[in-house]
């Protein structure tokens, strides 16, 4: 369940950053596909997770400015211009892994993100099997749900980025540069996407494929919505998806049927949190609106 759900987590906290200062991301898939590729490449070419982990921050990073200099400076449509990231990401990390991988896929031999072995937890019934030895980037994710709540609600710096997807212009009244405040966001936004991506490629499944987040950056952006744009709520609704999914890789051992339904399972909840249909989430005032300055 934890595997499953820290892409959805690292995605969905970039997606809170982006839409509360104002901008809608519905570039997450691409971020996270982005960060997936340039993280299995650098981990490869150079012979180390972490500058792989590095190069999926800074691809993340040039998407998200893209994405903010769209929708910040040239006010396109967020919504139009999050699928043409997503395209876009789909079109350079398709055409790259078939360029320099061929039919051959990526080697066996990339360097995987580690597991972070507890060993005074080995002993503990039920808990040790959990926790004890978990991948570095399952704990990093649980510590970017804790620092992205504090950063948000309990800092100035979480106090201006809300301002300004609440009230851009009142916002600007005061000081708060809005534009810059939404480029630091945007960008950050991608950042951490791309390192669920990251996740994914050198930290779950040590290998890359076409098209390998499948979808899962739609499912960050309804987590986004069904937590209220909260962190610990967002990554409470990712836990729930990444039981559905950890439930659809046991059962086939079951029901092939019941296996296929619980696959399912996360696009369906999904379209419920679009629809409202658990609770009705209240988005920030601002979000998707282009702000001009005066």
């Amino acid at each position: 369940m934890l595997r499953y759900a820290t892409p959805l987590i690292f995605a969905a906290i970039g997606g809170i950053f982006s839409e509360r200062s104002g901008v809608t991301n519905i570039g997450l898939e691409g971020m996270l596909l982005s960060g997936a590729f340039f993280g299995i490449l650098a981990a490869d070419k150079l012979e180390s997770w972490p500058l792989g982990l590095l190069m999926a921050a800074a691809s993340g990073a040039v998407f998200g400015l893209i994405h903010a200099f769209f929708s910040i400076h040239l006010r396109s449509d967020q919504i139009v211009g999050g699928f043409a990231i997503n395209f876009l990401a789909l079109g350079i990390t398709g055409y790259l892994f078939i360029d320099i991988y061929g039919g051959q896929g990526t080697p066996t031999d990339v360097p995987e993100i580690p597991d972070v072995h507890l060993a005074f937890l080995q002993d503990w019934y039920f808990i040790g099997p959990i926790f004890g030895q978990l991948n570095l980037m399952i704990w990093l994710a649980a510590a970017t749900v804790v620092l992205s709540w504090a950063v948000l609600f309990r800092t100035p710096v979480g106090l201006r980025l809300r301002a300004v997807g609440e009230h851009p212009r009142a916002a600007e009244t005061v000081g708060i540069s809005v534009y810059a405040t939404r480029y630091v966001a945007v960008t950050l936004s991608g950042v951490l996407a791309a390192l669920g991506g990251a996740y994914l490629s050198i930290g779950f499944v040590n290998s890359f494929s076409q098209n390998m987040t499948a979808g899962r950056g739609f499912i960050a952006l309804a987590v986004v919505i069904t937590g209220n744009w909260r962190p610990f709520s967002a990554a409470a609704i990712a836990l729930l998806f990444g039981l559905s999914s950890a439930l659809a890789q046991r059962l086939p051992a079951y029901s092939d049927s019941a296996a296929v339904l619980f696959q399912a399972l996360p696009y369906v909840l999904t379209l419920i949190a679009v629809a409202g249909v658990i609770g009705r989430s209240i988005p920030p005032a601002a979000v998707g609106r282009p702000y001009k300055k005066q």
